[in-house]
C-alpha cells in the first residue's frame, strides 16, 4: 500500500500496487512481513503533513516479520533465516558522527527511517539493514508485538526523557497506543498515574488499565504532577500540561509532528519548569524496552484490519476509533 499523492485520508491516498520482491544487498535482509502497526507517522505521510524524500513511498514502521534471505550470500552472526526479527521507525544510522558515538544515535544527521526513506512495512516484503533488527519471540502473535516497536520503543524514550522516578505522579496526555503502553510500565514502577484525554472510550480504557484518575483539560485537575507526557500533536496540549505540572517538573513531548504551541507566559514555565522533545529513538531503546516489555508481560490492545483496508485503520486512528492500536495483518 503506497502514497503516491498525499491527502486526506478520508480520501483514501494509499493505493495498492503490485511490485517484484526486492533483492537485499550486502549488509541487508530480506524480511516477509508477518504484521505491521499503524502509527500517527504512518498518517502524517498520508496527509502530507511530514514529506518523504521521494514519491511513491510505502509507510509502515512497527513491522514484525521473518528473515527469508541475507544479501551478497553472507551469513549474520546473530540472526539465521527463518528467525523473527522487528524493524522499528528507526532504519539505519551513520555509526561515526559525535551523536552516534556517544549514544545519541537518534540525532544522527545522516539518520534514515523505516517507511520514510526507505519502502516500509505495509507490504509483503521490504529490506532491512542487517544491523538494525530487534529480535523477537515466537510465542506471541505479530500483532501483540508489532505496537511495541514505535508505540513502545518511542514512548518508553518519552518517559525517560522526562526523568521519571519510581513513585511519582505522571500525566499522560492522550491515549493511545504508546499511551496505553506506557501507562503499564508507569504502573508497574508504581507511579500514580492520571490520564488527560477527551475521548469516551479512551476514558474508560485508561480506567480498565489502573489510572488513578481520569477526564479533560476542561475539567478539574490535579495540579502537582512531577512529569507530564504528551502524546497527542496538538500544540495547544503544551500550554494546558503546565497548569497541571509542580514545580521543577517536566514536560515529555513524543510527537514527530506537532501543531504550533500558543504562546504562554514566563510565569507558565517559572519554577524551574521544563519541557523536552523527544526525537526518534536508538537500538539500545529498542534492545531495552523490548526486554522490559516482554519481562513484565505488557499487553497491547489491538484491532486488525486486512492490508487492502490499511486507508479505514488510518482514518479510525485519526478519529480515535481505536483503543489501544491498529495493526495491519500481512500474512
Amino acid at each position: 500500500m503506497r502514497v503516491q499523492n498525499p491527502g486526506e485520508i478520508d480520501t483514501h491516498p494509499l493505493i495498492l500496487q503490485n511490485l517484484p520482491i526486492p533483492v537485499p544487498s550486502e549488509g541487508e535482509a530480506l524480511v516477509k512481513v508477518e504484521a505491521c502497526g499503524v502509527c500517527h507517522t504512518d498518517l502524517h505521510i498520508a496527509e502530507g503533513d511530514i514529506i518523504p524524500p521521494f514519491y511513491p513511498i510505502t509507510p509502515g514502521h512497527q513491522v514484525v516479520g521473518v528473515i527469508e534471505k541475507f544479501g551478497g550470500n553472507e551469513k549474520h552472526p546473530t540472526f539465521q533465516v527463518g528467525d523473527r526479527v522487528g524493524l522499528p521507525w528507526l532504519y539505519s544510522t551513520c555509526g561515526k558522527c559525535e551523536f552516534c558515538k556517544n549514544g545519541q544515535s537518534n540525532l544522527c544527521h545522516e539518520i534514515r527511517f523505516t517507511g520514510f526513506h526507505v519502502n516500509g512495512g505495509f507490504s509483503e516484503y521490504l529490506i532491512a539493514r542487517n544491523d538494525f533488527l530487534l529480535p523477537l519471540p515466537v510465542n506471541l502473535s505479530a500483532a501483540q508485538i508489532a505496537p511495541f516497536l514505535c508505540a513502545g520503543i518511542v514512548g518508553y524514550r518519552a518517559v525517560m526523557r522526562s526523568g521519571v522516578q519510581p513513585g511519582e505522579k505522571v500525566a499522560l496526555v492522550g491515549f493511545g497506543a504508546s499511551a496505553h503502553l506506557m501507562i503499564q510500565l508507569l504502573r508497574a514502577w508504581n507511579c500514580e498515574v492520571s490520564v488527560i484525554t477527551r475521548s469516551k472510550m479512551h476514558q474508560e480504557h485508561a480506567h480498565v488499565l489502573g489510572a488513578e484518575y481520569i477526564g479533560s483539560f476542561s475539567d478539574p485537575l490535579p495540579t502537582d504532577h512531577h512529569r507530564v507526557i504528551i502524546f497527542t500533536p496538538v500544540g495547544e496540549s503544551v500550554t494546558n500540561s503546565l497548569r497541571v505540572l509542580r514545580l521543577g517538573g517536566v514536560i515529555s513531548i513524543n510527537a514527530i509532528h506537532m501543531s504550533d504551541i500558543p504562546s504562554f507566559s514566563y510565569q507558565a514555565i517559572y519554577g524551574e519548569r521544563t519541557i523536552t522533545s523527544t526525537t526518534n529513538a536508538t537500538y539500545q531503546d529498542g534492545v531495552d524496552f523490548l526486554k522490559l516489555a516482554f519481562d513484565l508481560n505488557f499487553r497491547a490492545e489491538t484491532t486488525t484490519y486486512d492490508l487492502m483496508d490499511l486507508n479505514r485503520a488510518l482514518s479510525d486512528l485519526k478519529h480515535s476509533r481505536i483503543n489501544g492500536e491498529g495493526v495491519i495483518q500481512v500474512s
